[in-house]
């Protein structure tokens, strides 16, 4: 036979949270609590029918339900822990103006590194094209002086070959 449902309180920061449970270590399973909050005054078991109507609808969940509206919530905190109010609301026409200044040396410090990035880039592509210019002349006139040589060398050892040659027919 099934044991009868309580209904247990426990509070939960501004809500409570109701649980039917036919025990109290029922009621502690179902909060997730390790510790014995009933020894300890936290939870109660609750016997207002009104408070009990829920829970009992649902054995075993958890239902949370707020303890009073947000003022009375505020209005039940001591006073040091109140939220102070703030002295005067510092209208927009009474602020002074954010300023720019840095936020524009920052901008122009980043325009002139890219464009002095731009600038540096520009003239390794012009020192490249130069220097691949100049290799294309020397390679033209390397080719050149071989050409030129090799014809000279060929002529010259025509000229030794035929020397040579009447040299051993005499």
């Amino acid at each position: 036979m099934a044991r009868a449902l309580k209904v247990f309180r426990m509070p939960i920061g501004f809500h409570d949270a109701y649980v039917a449970a036919p025990s109290r270590k029922a009621a502690l399973a179902a909060w997730g609590a390790d510790r014995d909050l009933f020894a300890r005054g936290i939870a109660e078991e609750v016997k207002d029918a009104d408070l009990m109507a829920e829970p009992l609808a649902s054995p075993g969940a958890v239902i949370r339900r707020s303890r009073g509206s947000a003022a009375e919530q505020m209005a039940a905190l001591p006073a040091d822990e109140k939220p102070k109010a703030r002295a005067k609301a510092v209208s927009r026409s009474d602020a002074q103006k954010p300023d720019r200044a840095e936020l524009e040396q920052a901008e122009q410090a980043m325009e002139n590194a890219s464009t002095n990035a731009r600038k540096t880039a520009q003239e390794f592509d012009r020192r490249a094209a130069a220097l691949a210019r100049e290799r294309r002349e020397a390679e033209r006139r390397q080719t050149d002086d071989i050409a030129r040589l090799t014809e000279r060398r060929d002529k010259v050892a025509a000229a030794y070959e035929q020397a040579t040659a009447i040299w051993r027919d005499r």
